[in-house]
This record gives structure tokens, C-alpha cells and sequence, in this order.
């Protein structure tokens, strides 16, 4: 009866359970890589990144101004960012901005013209050729990502088009 007794018991949390982890599923694949599920900001100007709160901090690197970061946390004129390389470093809060800038990570990526018409995934791949970016060329986000893949920016020269996401950071 004790082996009955348990295989009830382990029967009566299943439901449970698997209501957690299908929940859990939901929201996961709902936020996962969504605008929604990160906070990101630029550099308004050239800035020194620290390994605390504090500049008595040990300072570790500069960030060059436009920079995009992803914002953790804000504690007291303090902000805990990820940069594009995935470290986890502050920066004084006054020193971002909202503006949305993205940095091509990809060895190169090409960006599309749309001349009109509908931005679908299709069309936009089927779009001729704006221009080139090479990694680590910073793009103005112009639209919110969508759900084709693509987002609009403008390059510092004033050119925009069209970007794959899954080839530039900070969206």
C-alpha cells in the first residue's frame, strides 16, 4: 500500500505542475527576445564604465558616445547596464538617454531600401541594397522590431533601410 499511496501523491501535484510549467512556457516564450522583456538605452556622450556603483569604483572601460546598452537596474544616480559584449557593468545614470541606437555585431550586414509599399520579410530581403555596415557601426533605430525579423534605422550619414535583428545589438 505505501508504493500505492505514493504513485497517488505524485498523481495529485502532476496537474499542478504541469499548470506551473506550461504557464512558465508562456511567459517565457512570450518575453524571450522581445522589446518587452529588455529596457535598452544610448550613451549620451562618452562615459567610464566602473565595476560598482561609485566612482571609487575600479573603472574598467569607455564608452564611446550613441553606445547602445540594456538597462538591469537604477540605484541612486546609478545604473546597472549589459553591453553588447554580455558584461555587466555601472554607468552614472545621467549619462544615458532614451534614444534607441543599435550596433551591427554581425562581420557585415547589408541594409535594405524600401522604396514603398508593404514591410513584409519577403519584400524587405527582396529590397535593393541601401548600404553596408561593418561590425560595430552604430545604426539610429527608426521603427519597433517586427515580427518579420527586420527593424528600420538610419546610419549617422542619414541613409536608412531595413536590418535583420538577429545582426545588430540593443533593439
Amino acid at each position: 500500500m505505501g508504493a500505492h499511496s505514493s504513485h497517488r501523491s505524485q498523481e495529485r501535484r502532476w496537474p499542478l505542475s504541469r499548470v506551473q510549467g506550461t504557464a512558465l512556457g508562456f511567459a517565457l516564450a512570450l518575453f524571450a527576445g522581445s522589446p518587452l522583456a529588455a529596457d535598452y538605452r544610448s550613451a549620451t556622450e562618452a562615459a567610464i564604465l566602473y565595476d560598482g556603483p561609485t566612482t571609487a569604483s575600479r573603472p574598467v572601460l569607455i564608452l564611446l558616445a550613441g553606445t547602445p546598452v540594456e538597462l538591469i537596474v537604477g540605484q541612486a544616480g546609478w545604473s546597472k547596464i549589459r553591453i553588447a559584449e554580455g558584461k555587466l557593468l555601472w554607468i552614472e545614470s545621467r549619462r544615458l538617454s532614451e534614444r534607441r541606437n543599435l550596433i551591427v555585431t554581425a562581420a557585415a550586414t547589408e541594409i535594405r531600401a524600401l522604396p514603398g509599399g508593404e514591410a513584409t520579410a519577403t519584400t524587405i530581403a527582396a529590397a535593393p541594397l541601401a548600404f553596408r555596415a561593418e561590425q560595430g557601426v552604430l545604426l539610429e533605430r527608426l521603427s519597433d522590431p517586427a515580427p518579420s525579423g527586420w527593424v528600420k534605422v538610419r546610419h549617422r550619414d542619414g541613409e536608412t533601410g531595413f536590418v535583420r535583428m538577429q545582426q545588430v545589438w540593443g533593439y
